[in-house]
């Protein structure tokens, strides 16, 4: 099937600009959750207020490209059945500092997404969902990662996020490359010296967006640290004990890309916007996103024969693996002024027709049963590595909180090409880790 069929979807219909008319009235009732009355009742908030009484509805996202702009035409869609007026931001990379300023003034958003840690950072924060009536539909595949040991959940995931690589395949093949044949690191590097060599940049990465960096060390982290069972430092990591040994390999590998040459000239100064452009161009091969990378580059050239591989190993007696967690999930702040109408918000995005096009936006499955999203030759390749094990991000499942800024920036570093950047990221990783963990 052709990505034009995709991205017809993704910039029409599933950008939600037809979503107002299939609401089910004023009342917030609909087939995707109770009503905010009902919803307040629960949490002990007050009843929504009339519609289009004025009321401000604040809404912050760390989602960027076409996830955002669904996610805010599904807000303006909500604008126009209620009356509501949602205040809806994207700060971009600043996002998880400004989160946790608001965090620390007890000031939080009315409704927020939180890139993959509602239960470990949020769950403080958010109001639970388990009463919503959406809430019996979330997958078994997401249920565990958004649920805390006390069996709460405090967002709805709009989606699943599994995913590999990244790549734009008619680079592969111009370069004589089999992504079949990649199954450990060393096949990767020795696909990158084809691609290099055939003239076109192998991986792609917008540095200046830092952010970009720590995506990396989450999709590689897990192969040196986690995926080889007869290996796993996984009990370590939890009982608060880092490697930096290994440290030193996830972070030496791509001193040695840098050295080789993998990564594009100006990748400190390009952005995110910058990776999408040369995927959706075929300069370059690989990038390290989720399946929102591929949506975004369908964005920009519908021709685009985009697809994904899985993580390679590190060596032969492990196996490649996915990536999985939280993508766009979204919860409401307990402490809510307009928690009933916030709440009214969140039932209205999990409706399944709002939901399909959201799921989507990102590429992604759906989070709810029974909501079938259309993700084009994404779904292809779900079937064929349906068999290939997925392991959670590595900063959500193994490292503190608040190691995220902390990769970026030795990573940063490395890229750099600063004396000892790799010793030096692995100390300060090891530091930090110390500083922040926490014996549960």
């Amino acid at each position: 099937m052709k990505w034009k069929k995709l991205m017809v979807l993704l910039c029409s219909a599933a950008m939600v600009c037809s979503l107002a008319a299939c609401g089910s009235g004023k009342d917030g009732d609909s087939a995707g959750g109770q009503s905010a009355a009902e919803a307040a009742g629960d949490e002990g908030g007050a009843a929504p207020a009339e519609s289009g009484d004025g009321t401000t509805i604040t809404f912050l996202t760390n989602a960027v490209g076409n996830k955002a702009d669904a996610l805010r035409a599904a807000c303006e869609a909500f604008e126009e059945e209620t009356g509501y007026t949602v205040d809806f931001q994207v700060p971009g990379e600043g996002y998880e500092e400004l989160m946790k300023t608001k965090m620390a003034a007890n000031e939080l958003p009315d409704v927020f997404t939180t890139h993959g840690w509602s239960v470990a950072r949020y769950s403080d924060y958010l109001m639970t969902v388990n009463d919503l009536e959406w809430a019996a539909d979330i997958s078994d595949q997401i249920r565990p990662v958004i649920t805390d040991k006390d069996g709460n959940m405090f967002v709805l995931p709009v989606d699943m996020d599994i995913a590999g690589i990244i790549c734009n395949m008619t680079v592969l093949e111009e370069a004589g490359v089999d992504p079949d044949g990649i199954q450990t690191w060393d096949d990767f590097a020795a696909a990158c010296d084809k691609i290099k060599a055939a003239g076109k940049t192998p991986i792609h990465l917008g540095g200046k967006d830092n952010w970009t960096i720590g995506q990396y060390f989450d999709w590689a982290a897990p192969s040196f640290y986690i995926t080889n069972e007869a290996k796993s430092h996984a009990d370590e990591l939890k009982g608060g004990t880092f490697d930096t040994a290994v440290w030193e390999e996830v972070s030496g590998m791509l001193a040695d890309w840098v050295a080789a040459g993998y990564f594009n000239e100006d990748v400190l100064t390009a952005d995110y916007n910058s990776d999408i452009q040369a995927l959706a161009q075929a300069d370059a091969a690989f990038a390290f996103y989720g399946n929102g990378g591929i949506v975004d580059t369908l964005g920009v050239n519908p021709d685009a024969d985009m697809g994904m591989i899985p993580v390679p190993a590190v060596s032969a007696d492990d196996k490649p693996s996915l990536i999985s967690g939280e993508d766009i999930a979204v919860g409401v702040w307990k402490d809510s002024k307009v928690k009933a109408e916030a709440t009214e918000l969140l039932n209205y995005l999990a409706r399944p027709d709002v939901l399909k096009g959201l799921a989507e936006a990102a590429g992604n499955k759906a989070g709810l049963n029974g909501v079938s999203a259309d993700v084009g030759k994404i779904g292809e390749y779900y079937d064929k590595y349906a068999d290939v094990e997925a392991f959670p991000y590595f900063d959500r499942e193994y490292l503190p909180s608040g190691m995220w800024d902390v990769m970026c920036s030795t990573g940063a570093d490395i890229l750099a090409q600063k004396d000892g950047a790799v010793e030096n990221a692995a100390k300060t990783m090891e530091q930090n880790f110390n500083d922040k963990y926490v014996a549960e």
